[in-house]
């Protein structure tokens, strides 16, 4: 074969969460048919693959921090489709780490440092989501992660299986948004209300903190201090400068 693959890191998805309610069959075809057929063409290969998944395979009713092997029950049709994909990756029988993620941030895309960074162009007070916690994820972060998850198991197989991996610490979206404004020098006032006042198509998990002791004990990976990587990637948007980063 002539452009054989080492390895296989699958950051594709069907992100619109909302719009996924509506769009069932192309949210599985993404999220769950395609790595699945990449998992197959792994197992043949004999090549590693990282899937990278959700906290939006748990319900989040829990209110404690959510380990690897806790039980699954998704809300709506993005966390159902995306745990269809862990299923169909480990049911191919390829080596592989299907690392689950959360609130993801980046200076690209739609994401809520970009949208907050947005609406507050227009808006000084703002009502934001104070019952939901999670750790905020850097881009940067997860695709380091995804290397070393490679790397680790193209040496070792055998640590094939289910992680987690989240910025630390962990915050609700008020807290965090506080922190985009502080940290851009934006004078913001935020209220915090309950999830019940800002209702959505599709339901989000109350409860995002996800344990990621095993992930560090097989791979060495702590959770990253996401404040720090706010800082770089607020630097990329120019809300930020690169001397300030270093105060």
């Amino acid at each position: 074969m002539a452009h054989r693959p080492h390895a296989i890191i699958n950051a594709a998805a069907y992100t619109a969460v909302d719009q996924a309610e509506e769009d069932r069959t192309l949210a599985h075809t993404v999220n769950a048919d395609a790595p699945g057929s990449m998992a197959r063409t792994c197992a043949v290969l004999g090549v590693p693959m990282v899937q990278i998944s959700t906290d939006y395979v748990f319900d989040g009713r829990s209110t404690d921090p959510l380990r690897p092997n806790d039980p699954t029950k998704p809300l709506g049709v993005y966390g159902q489709t995306k745990l269809a994909g862990e299923m169909a990756v480990k049911a191919a029988g390829c080596v592989h780490a299907i690392l689950r993620t959360s609130w993801v941030f980046s200076a690209h895309g739609s994401n809520f440092v970009t949208n907050m960074l947005r609406i507050s162009d227009t808006y000084n007070a703002l009502r934001i989501v104070d019952d939901q916690v999670g750790g905020p994820t850097s881009a940067s972060a997860i695709a380091s992660a995804c290397l070393t998850l490679i790397a680790g198991l193209q040496k070792t197989p055998s640590l094939s299986g289910i992680y987690h991996f989240s910025g630390a610490p962990d915050v609700s979206w008020k807290s965090f948004a506080e922190t985009i404004f502080a940290s851009s020098g934006r004078n913001v006032t935020i209220t915090g209300i309950p999830t019940a006042e800002y209702p959505t198509p599709a339901a989000r998990p109350l409860n995002s903190r996800l344990v990621c002791a095993t992930t560090e004990a097989a791979f060495g990976l702590v959770r990253p201090d996401w404040r720090i990587d706010l800082k770089e990637v607020l630097c990329e948007l120019g809300a930020l400068s690169a001397e300030e980063i270093q105060l």
